[in-house]
């Protein structure tokens, strides 16, 4: 029987968030639900009732709430949540105003800075009123090539405060990836930075703004946030431009008038990866978002007033958007900027000391990265206040589990998700009731009814197959951009399966009640006909320390498919015969025969999305001689020469 890594104690259990809601549930509803798996039956079966409780329990902010709940919730897509409401995001984000902290920065060693809750909602009030005095009406695209700093904070609360859409990328982006973006939605409000830090090295980016916005001719007016110390010269750059401070002003702000929109209303246009083709705009509703975040925030993460949240993410990553939310559970964003190792591994560790961080949010592969390093945080740093540490962005191995809880901290909620940026938010969740176990992923999230399907859509209790969610949930995307059948829309989630969203990712319950993901279902390799998950792979090969990283992909051979391995290794290793028989030994004993790759290949860089997702179809499409449609969406399209014409491949 497997051991949990961790079990929350009764009294954490007790003072959930978690615990209270079910309180609160049986109050409401007159019933005797006892455990986590009884609420999350009713989330999906009472779907009505369940949305409700949370508008009441997460204190949601609206001028108008209506009668009614759901609405052709038989639908997917098309059901509609709480249809007559009117409320405003930002409205709900800045509902404290005193003198604590809201918004603590760092870049790097370069730059820091905090605004409380009153300067925050100061800013944000000049922000809405300057957006509004430039022409920015409800509907209207406020687009920003941005740093995580305080800045972009309050010109996204500002913009969502007049009922603009937001949309982001990070400085790091070429001119080809922002304008696969921008170019689609086109904004009329450009945020930028004059540039941005990192690895101990300034970026200036003015020369590639002023080369985006000579196709974007919609943009009216620029602001240039003064991050380098070389804002004025940038806004003298560039056409129609004003410094960041210069466009809000220092006359008195007073009262913010936050547009009361539907619920459907859009708030944030989000992008998929873009590595086959233009980049899907995926465009999120404003209820929704609120709905969403506030149940994962709240609940599943326990987020509570006066914590201090955590994510290191970019502007191009859902989890920004994720994080900004937290303000709704009136904890304290910690915003940082810059490479997690400038100027070495320990600096975020020594930024959780250094604020008090309660929830420490990062990827699968920083965790991975750290314990590549040797170095056990455990030694070195208190870490007192963290009480969760979140993983996301690709499966956590099993033992980076081991590694948290050995060499971070032991009494730790170690909270893996997973979801995408299709939702803005988690199917699968960390939950502060049940245990951790090794490789797993605890629970489904609240209000998504999930299942693993096989490819006849035929529920799988045990065994890998398609994760699917199989009634709708508040935040569904509205539509996709430029989609005016909605055809785009529905091929993406529910061609496979009607009325059920397919998600993509090939996946396992546990005999836990938690699931597994085995990684993205497109990117599964199928030797000899069986179905085998890529991080299954990545699993094993990331315990050999001469293993930096690695990426697998299936190439078609000889009427079949083989697995192919290619992995970087660490400065002064060698793929000899000896380490490639170490690297196919482990994931024959780890994971199966059927696993080990009939190639091994050293390569010196691996691609990836500029979110750090490692790009097997790319990869793939390079060894087979297809074109890789938008390079423009890697952060190193370089890396993709190091695939094509290799000899190793031929035989």
């Amino acid at each position: 029987m497997q051991q949990p890594l961790w079990t929350p104690s009764a009294a954490r259990k007790d003072g959930s968030r978690m615990t209270a809601f079910i309180h609160d549930v049986n109050d409401r509803y007159g019933l005797r639900l006892t455990d986590y798996d009884a609420l999350h039956r009713f989330s999906v079966e009472r779907q009505d009732d369940f949305w409700n409780a949370v508008w009441d329990f997460c204190d949601v902010r609206a001028s108008v709430r209506g009668e009614r709940v759901l609405i052709d919730g038989d639908k997917m897509p098309g059901a509609r949540y709480f249809p007559d409401a009117r409320l405003n995001y930002a409205e709900n984000a800045l509902r404290r105003r005193d003198d604590t902290p809201a918004l603590i920065f760092r870049g790097e060693d370069k730059a820091r800075s905090e605004l409380s809750w009153n300067e925050l909602y100061v800013s944000v009030a000049r922000m809405a009123r300057a957006l509004r005095a430039a022409g920015v009406q409800p509907g209207d695209r406020v687009a920003g090539i941005v740093p995580n700093m305080p800045e972009t904070a309050v010109a996204f609360l500002g913009a969502v405060a007049i009922g603009a859409i937001w949309s982001s990328c990070s400085p790091d982006f070429g001119e080809r990836g922002i304008l696969d973006r921008f170019g689609q939605i086109e904004p009329k409000v450009l945020i930028v930075c004059d540039g941005y830090y990192y690895n101990g090295k300034a970026l200036d980016i003015s020369d590639k703004v002023d080369h985006v916005l000579q196709h974007l001719p919609t943009v009216e007016r620029v602001v240039v946030i003064d991050y380098l110390g070389r804002g004025s010269d940038t806004a003298q750059k560039l056409p129609h431009a004003v410094v960041y401070g210069d466009f809000l002003g220092n006359d008195p702000a007073g009262e913010i008038d936050f547009a009361q929109l539907p619920v459907d209303h859009p708030i944030y246009i989000l992008f998929s990866s873009g590595t086959t083709g233009v980049p899907k705009c995926i465009v999120h509703r404003t209820g929704g978002i609120i709905l969403k975040h506030l149940t994962e925030q709240k609940l599943h993460g326990d987020i509570k007033a006066g914590d201090r949240l955590f994510y290191f993410s970019t502007c191009g990553w859902m989890m920004w958007n994720w994080l900004m939310s937290g303000l709704m559970s009136e904890a304290t964003l910690i915003l940082y900027d810059g490479s997690p190792f400038a100027p070495s591994e320990r600096v975020l560790f020594d930024y959780a000391d250094e604020v008090g961080m309660t929830h420490f949010g990062t990827s699968a592969k920083y965790i991975d990265a750290v314990k590549k390093t040797g170095w056990r945080p455990i030694e070195t740093h208190r870490l007192e206040t963290v009480r969760t540490m979140y993983s996301t962005g690709s499966p956590l191995a099993p033992e980076s589990f081991d590694f948290v809880y050995a060499a971070i901290k032991p009494d730790i909620h170690l909270a893996s998700v997973s979801g995408g940026t299709d939702l803005c938010g988690c199917f699968v969740s960390g939950n502060p009731l049940l245990p951790v176990y090794e490789g797993e992923i605890q629970s489904p999230s609240l209000g998504n009814a999930m299942d693993v399907f096989d490819d006849a859509g035929r529920p799988m209790p045990r065994g890998k197959g398609e994760m699917v969610c199989k009634a709708p949930f508040p935040s569904m995307p509205v539509m996709f951009w430029n989609d005016p059948t909605g055809e785009k829309y529905f091929n993406a989630y529910f061609a496979r399966f009607p009325g059920i969203w397919t998600h993509g990712d090939f996946a396992e319950w546990t005999e836990h009640g938690g699931m597994i993901i085995h990684g993205r279902s497109d990117a599964t390799l199928n030797p000899g006909g069986v179905r085998i998950g890529t991080a299954e792979i990545y699993a094993q090969v990331e315990q050999i320390p001469d293993v930096l990283e690695a990426i697998a992909i299936g190439q078609d051979w000889d009427g079949d498919v083989r697995v192919v391995l290619f992995v970087r290794l660490r400065n002064g290793a060698a793929l000899d015969e000896q380490l490639v028989k170490r690297i196919k030994t482990q994931i024959r004993v780890g994971a199966s025969p059927r696993h080990v790759p009939a190639k091994v290949i050293a390569v010196s860089d691996i691609p990836r999305t500029k979110s750090g997702k490692i790009t097997e179809l790319a990869v793939r499409d390079v060894i087979h001689g297809r074109e890789v449609k938008n390079k423009e969406a890697l952060a190193n399209p370089e890396a993709l020469d190091l695939y094509k014409d290799l000899a190793e491949l031929q035989g």
